[in-house]
């Protein structure tokens, strides 16, 4: 990793952030669940905050990017860190830019006052789950994700 550092993403990125999260989704092999747009992104991340993104760079060159937001814990009393993706390029991977992104997000949280970091990883992903086990990570074994979308959470609404 030469040359390295972070930036913050700006208005200016939705395509670079956009790219990135499509890169992600074919690496995932959930392309066709991809239905974000420069635009709904421009709206959510930089309109409305809901979100931010870094990127890692090589040589001024973007070679990796981390999408997060705060979550709450009641139990710590406090917000944390949710990173949402993780995606280094193809070609830039086993150079440290993974564990540099995670390293830059946790400086993050302690700067912030966050109690913790923490995402979720596919099941079938072992070369992500051994990187996270070997930083220290903990599996969450005892917990489940469940989630409602779509007409489910419409009709939920109702």
């Amino acid at each position: 990793m030469s040359n390295s550092n972070f930036r913050y993403a700006k208005e200016t990125d939705v395509a670079l952030i956009l790219y990135f999260i499509k890169e992600l989704a074919a690496y995932e092999k959930m392309s066709d669940e991809v239905v974000a747009t420069e635009e709904l992104l421009k709206e959510w991340i930089f309109e409305k905050k809901k979100a931010e993104v870094i990127f890692a760079l090589e040589d001024g060159k973007e070679v990796g990017f981390a999408l997060f937001f705060h979550n709450f814990s009641t139990f710590l009393g406090r917000a944390g860190i949710y990173l949402e993706d993780l995606f280094v390029k193809s070609e830039y991977r086993g150079k440290g830019y993974g564990k540099a992104l995670l390293k830059k997000l946790a400086e993050i949280a302690v700067e912030r006052g966050c109690g913790r970091l923490e995402w979720s990883c596919l099941d079938w992903n072992k070369p992500s789950i051994d990187f996270y086990l070997s930083l220290g990570a903990e599996q969450m074994s005892d917990w489940t994700t469940y989630r409602i979308t779509g007409d489910t959470l419409r009709k939920m609404a109702e």
